[in-house]
């Protein structure tokens, strides 16, 4: 018997490039960030391409004539858009006399959720791939953002820098509904929710809105709250007003609108994407400051809808500590970095390491402020 064709590592041009069925049969469907449809969006709407700085590179395994992994991997120009903050490094590396840019990304862009990375069955191959890339390139470094733990631990045994950061997602535990998770949390808790969601609810009337029920005046609407909240925050807002229009049409029931209206007009919106198991929160904005109606609307009903749909974690965005009254408990993310320069690894390596004593620190004392009832 024959031996086996030796599996290929190659670059994909784009995600347009690549057979939608091909890629999607490696992502699954648990994570609508994976989807073909939506890293094609980002590319067909130009949010990612052209002069954004994230260049589509896709990372591609084949064996005998099938393509059995795939990395959605990027040629950054900066660190705008991945929310694991590398700016120090880049830095350092310059003032020692490198170009830090470009770099390999593997990552979803602008989007700061927890899920794999390296898709199909040949994940140690895909690093491979990262790694012969970065160094047959010259580039400074390449790095795998918001990965699983078990991706992480692969990467480690291969030299990667393994780093850890915090975020704040809603776990289900068995609370049922909204009333349930309630009843978990202390009576002095339990009332602030209560007074908060009152106040935030007074005058306004809400809709929940999925896939074909967002009509084109609904994501217009979201697309300026967007607007609005990005000028503020970053500067420029990532992603282009064509994206929204892109993303009703691609992704369907991935898509869930919270709408709060006064007198019929939107005057603010959250808008979600729902997987297998998780409810991720993503934008939000508003026409007018209402207090706490930004809890209201992207923490309070998330956790209800998800609940009510047997969604057993909401993930509600990077940082916020705010989010830790609300039920949101803190949780570590990992993102992976192989430097392929000895002594710039070893100064990150020493940084990474006391990082993430720091965060295992915060994380202990981050449970002390959870609203829960102590047992």
């Amino acid at each position: 018997m024959a031996d086996r064709d030796p599996a290929q590592v190659r670059i994909a041009d784009s995600f347009e490039t690549v057979a939608a069925d091909e890629w999607d049969a490696l992502a699954g469907r648990a994570d609508p960030f994976l989807s073909h449809a939506f890293l094609s969006a980002l590319e067909e709407s130009g949010s990612i391409g052209g002069t954004s700085g994230w260049s589509p590179l896709p990372l591609m395994v084949s064996e005998g004539g099938q393509t059995v992994a795939a990395a959605p991997a990027f040629l950054k120009s900066h660190s705008q858009g991945e929310y694991v903050f590398d700016h120090g490094w880049a830095d350092a590396w310059q003032r020692a006399g490198g170009d830090y840019y470009p770099k390999l990304q593997i990552a979803v862009p602008f989007t700061p959720v927890v899920g794999p990375r390296l898709l199909g069955t040949e994940s140690e191959l895909l690093l491979a791939g990262a790694e012969a890339v970065t160094v047959q390139n010259g580039l400074s470094s390449a790095h795998v953002t918001f990965c699983t733990a078990e991706e992480a631990a692969l990467a480690e045994e291969r030299g990667w820098l393994v780093r850890h950061g915090i975020q704040y997602h809603f776990l289900d535990r068995d609370y049922g509904d909204f009333d349930g998770f309630l009843a978990a949390c202390s009576s002095r808790k339990r009332k602030t929710i209560r007074k908060e969601r009152a106040a935030a609810r007074e005058g306004l009337t809400f809709r929940h809105l999925r896939g074909s029920e967002i009509g084109e005046a609904e994501m217009d609407a979201m697309w300026l709250f967007y607007q609005d909240t990005g000028s503020r925050k970053w500067g420029r807002p990532y992603l282009t007003h064509a994206f929204f229009r892109e993303a009703v049409e691609r992704l369907g029931d991935q898509l869930l609108l919270f709408l709060a209206e006064r007198d019929g007009v939107p005057m603010a919106g959250a808008l979600n994407w729902v997987g297998a198991e998780t409810l991720y929160g993503r934008y939000w904005g508003c026409r007018e400051d209402v207090p706490f109606l930004h809890f209201e609307l992207c923490y309070y009903q998330a956790i209800e809808w998800a609940l009510a749909h047997g969604l057993g974690t909401v993930q509600a965005g990077a940082q916020g500590e705010h989010k830790l009254a609300r039920g949101y408990e803190p949780v570590t993310t990992f993102s992976v970095h192989f430097l392929p320069d000895p002594s710039f690894r070893r100064a990150v390596a020493d940084f990474v390491e006391r990082e993430k004593e720091a965060v295992a620190r915060e994380i202990a004392l981050l449970r002390e402020e959870l609203p829960f009832r102590r047992a």
